[in-house]
């Protein structure tokens, strides 16, 4: 592959940023300076692109230029698109955007949408001209909307019409709001008719900016988080070539939107990588995708722990043999939950770890080598290790900070917190591991969901999962709360099944089953019962909500 630099600009070693394409310099502007950059890895030869390269050309016009035209690109409930169908919509959405709405290379688009197959078209056509996409969750309100546009400066949006209650209350407390234009009702379906075929893509550099992706807000406190054209390359090259491998002929399907970065790679770049078909969803509960599963003959599945738990309940009354492989990410995965799916299916659970400052997952591993309990081994072209506060590897089986470095790393938009996710040359999440002798990594908890009781150090996660394998329970959270006597005890909260009630011999069954299941000293002292656990749109569990519902 003819990267247009020399062999030992990369190794080991970021290369310098390539001449930007974008007439709007913001997001060059606001990337962090250089030093406050994790290390970037490129040793493996998958990860080095040319210089000049525009991603959604290699996700989307390659596929037509090799005889994948007429493959379906997209399923969804109303609309099937070929890569040549979708391609033709994309370049119309592209003349729109710099056509009629005058949009220059930089800046910044917001698009607003459940997952559909305009919002995929859309997506396309920011990056395709040269732009920067700032996809939203589809609940998100006002507020957190002007939010996102005041901080990446944002001149244009696209919307669903669905969804322009929200969108328009934001628009009018946001000046540098120029155009907003709505599909679904016929406005930019007509501006695309009214364009030409074709679009020449703009010649952007691998390392422009082409996603400003918002983080999910497991924390409260959202930040920005800038990735190039060679990233969205290098999530499909990396994981899904080397740990998922799917083939051509391969079904994506899942919950995650697509403004989520897990949804994206899984439902998109993943199978557009390879020609492959995505299934889209504007609702992907358990209840919707169990049936889309069957009808489509998906054959690779995305979503959270939670909703595995929910299906494997209810898969006897669908066909799924379909599937083959089943991805779970977003949260940490039970042990309780891997078994269920497994007897459900026959099906092994794909564990992994990721983040939207890194894209998409980075430890993981293929259904041959995992194990129940284990997130996995490093992606190969990523480095991991587990260390203390000052940086240092800790001795195999301690716990201690998860550190990952690869050809993707975290690019705060303008946000001092850089420096607090990228230490020593690190990219550091927040979550604690403890490495096993023959390097497998085992997820301990978020910094955070580690909980001071009585002298032990004690993993929310790990009670959360006892708890999980009761069968009155539907979901739970655990956090340390306040004793009263200035120190802290295990509280977790419990959403039980509909046939089990929530009482005080329900409080001592639960509490018993913990002592039984795990250290006895890990049980939890309080358990307060809720209809349904705080979750991100992404389907996170937020336990910083259930942390404030603790120390009020």
């Amino acid at each position: 592959m003819d990267t247009n630099l020399p062999p030992d600009d990369w190794s080991g070693a970021t290369p310098d940023l390539a001449p930007s394409a974008h007439i709007d310099t913001f997001p060059r502007d606001n990337l962090p300076p250089r030093d406050q950059w994790p290390e970037l890895l490129f040793d493996l030869p998958d990860y080095r692109y040319p210089r000049r390269l525009n991603c959604a050309v290699e996700l989307l016009d390659r596929n037509v230029e090799r005889g994948r035209g007429d493959h379906p690109a997209l399923i969804t409930p109303e609309e099937t698109l070929t890569y040549r169908q979708l391609q033709d919509r994309v370049d119309r959405i592209a003349n729109v955007l710099t056509r009629d709405l005058g949009m220059v290379p930089g800046n910044r688009v917001m698009l607003r949408s459940a997952n559909n197959a305009w919002m995929t078209a859309a997506y396309l056509a920011v990056i395709k001209a040269g732009g920067v996409v700032v996809a939203t969750m589809p609940l998100l309100r006002a507020k957190e909307l002007g939010q996102m546009l005041e901080k990446a400066r944002i001149t244009l949006a696209l919307c669903d019409v669905k969804l322009r209650d929200e969108m328009d209350r934001a628009a009018a407390e946001a000046p540098l709001l120029r155009h907003v234009v709505h599909w679904g009702n016929g406005d930019l379906e007509a501006r695309c008719a009214a364009q030409p075929p074709g679009f020449a893509a703009c010649d952007t550099a691998a390392d422009d900016v082409c996603l400003i992706g918002f983080t999910s807000g497991t924390t409260g406190l959202p930040k920005g988080t800038m990735h190039f054209h060679r990233d969205m390359l290098a999530i499909c090259d990396g994981y899904s070539r080397h740990v998922l491998r799917p083939t051509p002929e391969d079904r994506f399907i899942g919950s995650a939107p697509l403004a989520f970065t897990f949804g994206l790679g899984g439902l998109v770049l993943f199978p557009f990588r390879i020609g492959a078909t995505g299934i889209l969803l504007e609702k992907a509960g358990p209840d919707e995708l169990l049936p889309a599963i069957e009808k489509h003959r998906a054959t690779i599945l995305f979503t959270a722990p939670t909703a595995y738990r929910v299906m494997a309940g209810k898969v006897a009354d669908f066909d799924l043999s379909s599937l083959r492989k089943c991805v779970s990410a977003g949260e940490t995965l039970p042990r309780a939950i891997f078994d269920a799916w497994e007897a459900a299916t026959g099906l092994r659970l794909m564990d992994g770890i990721g983040g939207t400052e890194m894209l998409h997952i980075f430890v993981a591993a293929p259904e041959e080598t995992l194990r129940p309990g284990c997130t996995g081994l490093p992606v190969p072209g990523y480095q991991a290790r587990v260390i203390d506060g000052d940086g240092k590897e800790v001795p195999r089986g301690t716990p201690g900070w998860l550190a990952i470095r690869g050809p993707i790393g975290c690019r705060y938009l303008a946000d001092p917190r850089q420096t607090d996710y990228v230490r020593h040359g690190w990219n550091i999440p927040g979550d604690v591991y403890v490495q096993d002798e023959d390097g497998y990594f085992r997820y301990q908890g978020r910094g955070d969901d580690m909980i001071v009781a009585a002298g032990y150090n004690i993993a929310g996660p790990e009670v959360e999962g006892a708890l999980l394998t009761h069968p009155a329970v539907r979901e739970c959270g655990v956090v340390g709360a306040p004793d009263g006597k200035g120190g802290t005890i295990v509280k977790a909260y419990v959403a039980l099944h509909p046939e089990h009630f929530a009482n005080e011999d329900m409080v001592r069954t639960l509490q018993d089953h913990v002592r039984a299941e795990i250290a006895p000293y890990k049980a939890p002292r309080v358990i307060e019962f809720l209809d349904a656990m705080p979750r991100t749109e992404s389907g996170k569990l937020q336990r910083f909500a259930l942390r404030r519902m603790a120390n009020p």
